[in-house]
Protein backbone atom coordinates (compact mmCIF):
# COMPACT_ATOMS: atom_id res chain seq x y z
CA UNK A 1 0.00 0.00 0.00
CA UNK A 2 1.65 3.54 -0.84
CA UNK A 3 1.60 6.08 1.73
CA UNK A 4 -0.32 8.97 0.70
CA UNK A 5 1.51 12.10 1.54
CA UNK A 6 -0.71 14.62 3.79
CA UNK A 7 -1.56 17.39 2.33
CA UNK A 8 0.14 20.59 3.16
CA UNK A 9 -1.67 22.69 6.09
CA UNK A 10 -3.00 26.03 4.48
CA UNK A 11 -1.37 28.66 6.08
CA UNK A 12 -3.48 32.08 6.31
CA UNK A 13 -1.88 35.56 6.43
CA UNK A 14 -3.29 37.17 9.50
CA UNK A 15 -5.05 40.41 8.86
CA UNK A 16 -3.66 43.36 10.24
CA UNK A 17 -5.53 44.96 12.78
CA UNK A 18 -8.72 47.74 11.79
CA UNK A 19 -8.04 51.08 13.37
CA UNK A 20 -11.36 50.23 15.66
CA UNK A 21 -9.50 47.03 16.93
CA UNK A 22 -5.89 48.60 17.85
CA UNK A 23 -7.28 52.36 19.17
CA UNK A 24 -10.05 51.02 22.14
CA UNK A 25 -10.50 53.45 25.16
CA UNK A 26 -9.25 51.04 27.39
CA UNK A 27 -6.22 49.59 26.24
CA UNK A 28 -5.18 45.87 26.64
CA UNK A 29 -2.32 44.41 27.58
CA UNK A 30 -1.30 43.59 23.60
CA UNK A 31 -2.13 47.01 22.47
CA UNK A 32 1.38 48.01 21.53
CA UNK A 33 2.04 44.18 19.53
CA UNK A 34 -1.40 45.38 17.44
CA UNK A 35 -0.23 48.89 17.34
CA UNK A 36 2.61 47.53 15.79
CA UNK A 37 1.12 45.03 13.55
CA UNK A 38 -1.47 47.64 11.93
CA UNK A 39 -0.78 48.33 8.71
CA UNK A 40 0.59 52.57 7.96
CA UNK A 41 2.56 53.93 4.91
CA UNK A 42 3.98 56.47 7.55
CA UNK A 43 4.85 55.44 11.21
CA UNK A 44 4.78 58.19 14.09
CA UNK A 45 5.17 55.67 16.52
CA UNK A 46 6.97 57.23 19.87
CA UNK A 47 9.97 55.74 21.42
CA UNK A 48 11.73 54.47 18.02
CA UNK A 49 15.23 55.54 16.89
CA UNK A 50 15.92 55.79 13.21
CA UNK A 51 16.47 52.02 12.58
CA UNK A 52 17.66 53.00 8.86
CA UNK A 53 20.61 54.40 10.35
CA UNK A 54 21.84 51.32 12.79
CA UNK A 55 25.58 50.98 12.70
CA UNK A 56 25.84 47.56 10.42
CA UNK A 57 29.34 47.87 8.98
CA UNK A 58 30.53 49.18 12.35
CA UNK A 59 28.32 46.38 14.00
CA UNK A 60 30.11 43.54 11.72
CA UNK A 61 33.81 45.39 11.79
CA UNK A 62 33.65 44.93 15.52
CA UNK A 63 31.48 41.33 15.06
CA UNK A 64 34.81 40.30 13.52
CA UNK A 65 36.92 41.74 15.67
CA UNK A 66 35.05 39.64 18.75
CA UNK A 67 34.92 36.46 17.35
CA UNK A 68 38.66 36.51 16.03
CA UNK A 69 39.88 36.81 19.48
CA UNK A 70 37.06 35.13 21.42
CA UNK A 71 38.33 31.70 23.58
CA UNK A 72 36.37 28.83 23.19
CA UNK A 73 35.07 28.98 26.91
CA UNK A 74 33.06 32.08 25.58
CA UNK A 75 30.73 29.81 23.57
CA UNK A 76 29.64 28.25 27.09
CA UNK A 77 27.14 29.81 29.55
CA UNK A 78 28.43 32.96 31.51
CA UNK A 79 28.25 35.00 34.00
CA UNK A 80 23.95 36.15 34.74
CA UNK A 81 24.99 39.52 36.00
CA UNK A 82 26.25 39.57 32.05
CA UNK A 83 29.97 39.64 30.52
CA UNK A 84 32.64 41.88 32.18
CA UNK A 85 33.49 43.55 29.21
CA UNK A 86 29.85 45.10 28.37
CA UNK A 87 29.34 45.73 32.53
CA UNK A 88 33.00 47.46 32.74
CA UNK A 89 31.86 49.28 29.25
CA UNK A 90 28.62 50.57 30.32
CA UNK A 91 30.35 51.35 33.68
CA UNK A 92 32.65 53.61 31.53
CA UNK A 93 29.67 54.87 29.39
CA UNK A 94 27.78 56.02 32.59
CA UNK A 95 30.56 57.65 34.26
CA UNK A 96 30.87 59.68 31.01
CA UNK A 97 27.33 60.64 30.12
CA UNK A 98 25.07 60.13 33.09
CA UNK A 99 27.74 61.79 35.57
CA UNK A 100 27.18 57.78 37.40
CA UNK A 101 30.21 56.49 39.14
CA UNK A 102 29.51 53.00 39.71
CA UNK A 103 31.45 49.61 39.46
CA UNK A 104 31.25 46.76 36.97
CA UNK A 105 30.19 44.52 39.66
CA UNK A 106 27.23 46.53 40.48
CA UNK A 107 26.00 46.36 36.87
CA UNK A 108 23.38 44.03 35.71
CA UNK A 109 23.02 43.69 31.67
CA UNK A 110 19.05 42.77 31.04
CA UNK A 111 16.91 42.16 28.10
CA UNK A 112 16.09 45.84 27.92
CA UNK A 113 14.00 48.49 30.68
CA UNK A 114 11.58 46.02 30.50
CA UNK A 115 12.95 43.37 32.06
CA UNK A 116 15.04 45.36 34.61
CA UNK A 117 11.44 46.78 35.86
CA UNK A 118 10.19 42.74 35.76
CA UNK A 119 13.23 41.45 38.21
CA UNK A 120 12.57 44.53 40.54
CA UNK A 121 8.55 43.51 40.12
CA UNK A 122 9.93 40.65 41.92
CA UNK A 123 12.20 41.67 44.24
CA UNK A 124 10.80 44.72 45.85
CA UNK A 125 7.58 42.77 47.60
CA UNK A 126 10.13 41.13 49.84
CA UNK A 127 11.00 44.71 51.39
CA UNK A 128 7.27 45.18 51.54
CA UNK A 129 6.94 47.58 48.68
CA UNK A 130 3.40 46.64 46.40
CA UNK A 131 2.95 49.69 45.39
CA UNK A 132 4.92 51.63 43.18
CA UNK A 133 3.67 55.00 42.52
CA UNK A 134 3.50 56.22 38.38
CA UNK A 135 3.69 59.63 36.77
CA UNK A 136 0.77 60.89 35.05
CA UNK A 137 1.03 61.57 32.41
CA UNK A 138 3.24 58.33 31.94
CA UNK A 139 3.93 55.54 30.25
CA UNK A 140 1.19 53.22 29.36
CA UNK A 141 3.69 50.10 28.60
CA UNK A 142 5.38 50.80 31.93
CA UNK A 143 2.60 50.46 33.89
CA UNK A 144 1.12 47.26 32.68
CA UNK A 145 4.36 46.36 33.43
CA UNK A 146 4.20 46.71 37.24
CA UNK A 147 0.53 46.24 36.99
CA UNK A 148 1.00 42.57 35.61
CA UNK A 149 3.50 41.90 37.95
CA UNK A 150 1.12 42.31 40.94
CA UNK A 151 2.05 45.96 41.90
CA UNK A 152 -0.12 48.89 42.45
CA UNK A 153 0.53 51.46 40.39
CA UNK A 154 -1.59 55.33 42.07
CA UNK A 155 -0.91 58.24 39.93
CA UNK A 156 1.33 61.51 40.52
CA UNK A 157 0.35 64.35 38.02
CA UNK A 158 3.31 65.63 36.03
CA UNK A 159 3.06 69.38 35.56
CA UNK A 160 5.58 71.77 33.61
CA UNK A 161 7.97 71.21 36.29
CA UNK A 162 8.10 67.82 36.38
CA UNK A 163 6.77 64.76 39.29
CA UNK A 164 4.40 66.98 41.57
CA UNK A 165 6.52 65.41 44.81
CA UNK A 166 4.51 67.17 47.01
CA UNK A 167 1.73 64.83 46.05
CA UNK A 168 3.96 61.86 46.00
CA UNK A 169 4.76 62.65 49.77
CA UNK A 170 0.66 62.81 50.65
CA UNK A 171 0.11 59.90 48.55
CA UNK A 172 1.87 57.71 51.04
CA UNK A 173 3.57 55.31 48.33
CA UNK A 174 6.53 53.30 49.26
CA UNK A 175 8.35 53.51 45.76
CA UNK A 176 7.88 55.77 42.51
CA UNK A 177 9.05 55.57 39.07
CA UNK A 178 10.36 58.33 37.29
CA UNK A 179 11.83 59.62 34.06
CA UNK A 180 13.41 62.71 35.40
CA UNK A 181 15.72 63.62 32.83
CA UNK A 182 13.15 63.81 29.97
CA UNK A 183 9.70 62.97 31.06
CA UNK A 184 7.60 60.48 29.31
CA UNK A 185 5.50 61.52 27.42
CA UNK A 186 5.07 65.34 27.76
CA UNK A 187 9.53 65.67 27.89
CA UNK A 188 9.61 68.11 30.58
CA UNK A 189 12.66 68.04 32.72
CA UNK A 190 12.15 67.80 36.70
CA UNK A 191 12.84 71.02 38.21
CA UNK A 192 16.08 71.57 40.21
CA UNK A 193 13.96 72.48 43.39
CA UNK A 194 11.77 68.93 42.99
CA UNK A 195 15.30 67.16 42.22
CA UNK A 196 16.02 67.76 45.87
CA UNK A 197 12.60 67.30 47.60
CA UNK A 198 12.48 63.78 45.51
CA UNK A 199 16.44 62.86 46.62
CA UNK A 200 15.29 63.82 50.20
CA UNK A 201 12.15 61.15 49.90
CA UNK A 202 12.55 58.37 52.24
CA UNK A 203 11.03 56.16 49.53
CA UNK A 204 12.45 53.68 46.70
CA UNK A 205 13.25 55.66 43.69
CA UNK A 206 13.17 53.46 40.23
CA UNK A 207 14.56 55.70 37.19
CA UNK A 208 13.86 55.37 34.12
CA UNK A 209 16.73 57.08 31.80
CA UNK A 210 15.24 55.72 28.44
CA UNK A 211 16.54 58.44 25.90
CA UNK A 212 18.42 60.81 28.16
CA UNK A 213 21.63 61.13 25.62
CA UNK A 214 19.25 62.64 22.90
CA UNK A 215 19.18 66.24 24.26
CA UNK A 216 20.08 68.87 21.56
CA UNK A 217 20.26 72.55 23.59
CA UNK A 218 22.70 71.93 26.07
CA UNK A 219 24.55 68.78 27.64
CA UNK A 220 21.90 66.16 29.80
CA UNK A 221 21.12 66.81 33.54
CA UNK A 222 22.39 64.33 35.69
CA UNK A 223 21.01 61.10 36.42
CA UNK A 224 19.56 61.40 40.13
CA UNK A 225 21.28 57.87 40.72
CA UNK A 226 24.63 59.89 39.76
CA UNK A 227 23.63 61.80 43.52
CA UNK A 228 22.26 59.59 45.29
CA UNK A 229 23.47 55.76 45.43
CA UNK A 230 20.03 54.01 46.69
CA UNK A 231 17.91 54.79 43.09
CA UNK A 232 17.35 52.02 41.27
CA UNK A 233 18.70 52.93 38.24
CA UNK A 234 17.58 51.59 34.26
CA UNK A 235 18.65 52.16 30.94
CA UNK A 236 19.39 50.42 27.52
CA UNK A 237 20.60 50.93 23.79
CA UNK A 238 17.01 50.46 22.72
CA UNK A 239 17.18 54.17 22.05
CA UNK A 240 20.70 54.60 21.08
CA UNK A 241 20.74 51.67 18.58
CA UNK A 242 17.46 49.67 18.21
CA UNK A 243 15.23 47.64 20.46
CA UNK A 244 15.86 44.63 18.56
CA UNK A 245 19.38 44.38 20.63
CA UNK A 246 17.32 43.59 23.88
CA UNK A 247 20.58 45.03 26.12
CA UNK A 248 19.78 47.25 29.11
CA UNK A 249 21.49 47.30 32.34
CA UNK A 250 20.22 48.17 35.85
CA UNK A 251 21.87 49.44 38.79
CA UNK A 252 19.86 48.93 42.57
CA UNK A 253 21.42 49.55 46.09
CA UNK A 254 23.52 47.33 47.69
CA UNK A 255 20.68 45.68 49.89
CA UNK A 256 19.00 44.41 46.49
CA UNK A 257 22.02 43.53 44.23
CA UNK A 258 21.80 39.92 45.37
CA UNK A 259 18.00 39.40 45.47
CA UNK A 260 18.47 40.94 41.81
CA UNK A 261 21.11 38.69 40.70
CA UNK A 262 19.41 35.38 41.67
CA UNK A 263 16.01 36.82 39.94
CA UNK A 264 18.16 37.20 36.63
CA UNK A 265 19.85 34.01 36.68
CA UNK A 266 16.60 32.07 37.30
CA UNK A 267 15.03 34.18 34.47
CA UNK A 268 17.38 33.42 31.74
CA UNK A 269 20.80 32.58 32.73
CA UNK A 270 21.87 35.81 31.91
CA UNK A 271 21.70 37.65 28.06
CA UNK A 272 23.04 36.35 25.38
CA UNK A 273 27.31 36.84 25.30
CA UNK A 274 27.94 37.51 21.53
CA UNK A 275 25.93 40.97 21.14
CA UNK A 276 27.19 41.79 24.58
CA UNK A 277 30.84 41.77 23.51
CA UNK A 278 30.00 43.40 20.28
CA UNK A 279 28.28 46.24 21.54
CA UNK A 280 30.82 46.35 24.21
CA UNK A 281 33.45 47.00 21.38
CA UNK A 282 31.14 49.61 19.86
CA UNK A 283 31.12 51.13 23.23
CA UNK A 284 35.00 51.12 23.80
CA UNK A 285 36.00 51.68 20.40
CA UNK A 286 33.96 55.37 20.19
CA UNK A 287 31.80 54.04 17.38
CA UNK A 288 28.69 54.26 20.01
CA UNK A 289 29.29 57.78 20.69
CA UNK A 290 29.84 58.72 17.19
CA UNK A 291 26.17 57.34 15.95
CA UNK A 292 25.09 59.22 18.91
CA UNK A 293 26.58 62.51 17.14
CA UNK A 294 25.27 61.37 13.85
CA UNK A 295 22.08 60.35 15.38
CA UNK A 296 21.69 64.16 17.42
CA UNK A 297 22.10 66.22 14.21
CA UNK A 298 19.41 64.00 12.30
CA UNK A 299 17.29 64.24 14.74
CA UNK A 300 17.40 67.75 15.09
CA UNK A 301 16.38 67.94 11.34
CA UNK A 302 13.85 65.96 11.82
CA UNK A 303 12.36 67.62 15.53
CA UNK A 304 12.25 71.02 13.55
CA UNK A 305 10.46 69.55 10.40
CA UNK A 306 7.77 68.53 12.66
CA UNK A 307 7.56 71.83 14.52
CA UNK A 308 7.18 73.54 11.72
CA UNK A 309 4.70 71.08 9.83
CA UNK A 310 2.57 71.40 13.37
CA UNK A 311 2.73 75.43 13.43
CA UNK A 312 1.69 75.25 9.64
CA UNK A 313 -0.80 72.66 10.03
CA UNK A 314 -2.03 72.58 13.48
CA UNK A 315 -2.00 76.39 14.82
CA UNK A 316 -3.99 75.26 17.84
CA UNK A 317 -1.78 72.41 18.79
CA UNK A 318 0.53 73.25 21.66
CA UNK A 319 3.90 71.18 21.47
CA UNK A 320 5.65 69.72 24.75
CA UNK A 321 8.80 67.98 24.54
CA UNK A 322 11.28 69.62 21.94
CA UNK A 323 14.39 69.94 23.96
CA UNK A 324 15.38 66.56 23.99
CA UNK A 325 14.50 62.67 23.30
CA UNK A 326 12.83 61.44 19.72
CA UNK A 327 9.10 62.41 20.25
CA UNK A 328 7.22 65.35 20.58
CA UNK A 329 3.57 65.31 22.54
CA UNK A 330 1.46 67.47 21.26
CA UNK A 331 -2.00 68.70 22.68
CA UNK A 332 -5.31 70.73 22.20
CA UNK A 333 -7.94 72.84 23.70
CA UNK A 334 -11.04 71.33 22.03
CA UNK A 335 -13.01 68.53 24.22
CA UNK A 336 -12.56 65.31 21.87
CA UNK A 337 -11.61 61.92 22.16
CA UNK A 338 -7.62 61.59 20.74
CA UNK A 339 -7.94 57.92 20.49
CA UNK A 340 -10.97 58.26 18.41
CA UNK A 341 -8.67 61.05 16.55
CA UNK A 342 -5.72 58.28 16.24
CA UNK A 343 -8.17 55.49 14.97
CA UNK A 344 -9.47 58.60 11.95
CA UNK A 345 -5.87 59.40 11.55
CA UNK A 346 -4.48 55.77 11.34
CA UNK A 347 -7.26 55.28 8.63
CA UNK A 348 -5.70 57.93 6.39
CA UNK A 349 -2.36 56.23 6.78
CA UNK A 350 -0.53 57.36 9.33
CA UNK A 351 0.38 55.80 12.96
CA UNK A 352 0.53 57.71 16.00
CA UNK A 353 -0.42 57.13 19.75
CA UNK A 354 -3.00 58.93 21.52
CA UNK A 355 -1.89 60.85 24.70
CA UNK A 356 -4.88 59.32 26.68
CA UNK A 357 -3.14 55.65 26.72
CA UNK A 358 -0.76 57.03 28.93
CA UNK A 359 -3.35 59.07 30.90
CA UNK A 360 -4.88 57.51 34.50
CA UNK A 361 -6.28 60.86 35.20
CA UNK A 362 -8.52 63.31 32.72
CA UNK A 363 -6.26 65.20 30.49
CA UNK A 364 -6.29 67.25 27.45
CA UNK A 365 -6.90 65.34 24.30
CA UNK A 366 -3.39 64.74 22.69
CA UNK A 367 -1.13 62.85 20.40
CA UNK A 368 2.66 61.55 20.86
CA UNK A 369 4.61 61.86 18.21
CA UNK A 370 7.84 59.95 16.99
CA UNK A 371 10.31 61.74 14.89
CA UNK A 372 13.28 59.98 14.57
CA UNK A 373 12.31 57.25 11.92
CA UNK A 374 11.01 59.91 9.78
CA UNK A 375 11.85 61.90 7.23
CA UNK A 376 10.88 65.25 6.84
CA UNK A 377 8.59 65.07 4.01
CA UNK A 378 7.28 62.28 5.46
CA UNK A 379 6.61 63.77 8.87
CA UNK A 380 5.41 67.31 6.69
CA UNK A 381 2.53 64.73 5.15
CA UNK A 382 1.31 63.13 8.25
CA UNK A 383 0.74 66.59 10.10
CA UNK A 384 -1.67 67.05 6.89
CA UNK A 385 -3.23 64.18 7.89
CA UNK A 386 -3.80 64.85 11.64
CA UNK A 387 -5.21 68.22 10.51
CA UNK A 388 -7.61 66.54 8.16
CA UNK A 389 -8.90 63.65 10.45
CA UNK A 390 -9.11 67.02 13.71
CA UNK A 391 -12.85 66.96 14.27
CA UNK A 392 -14.47 69.88 12.91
Amino acid sequence: MVAVPAAAPVVRPVPPPSPAHVFTQEPADDVFESFRAARASIDLSPGVPDLASFPRQAWLRAERKVLATLEPAAFGYGDPRGTLLLRQAVSAWLARGRGIRVAPDDVLITAGVSQALGLLAKVLPAHDISTVAVEDPGSLGVRQHLANAGLTTPPVPVDDDGLRVDLLEASGAPAVMTTPAHQFPTGVVLAPERRRRLLRWPGVIVEDDYDAEHRYDRPPVPALRSMLDRVCYAGSVSKLLAPALRVGWLLVPAGYRDEIIAAKRLADLGNASLPQLVLAELMTSGELERQLRFLRRRHIRRRDAMIAAVRAELPGARVHGAAAGLHLTITFDAGFSDVELAARVLADGVKVQPLSWHCQADHAPGLVLGYAATTSGDIATAVAAIRRALPA
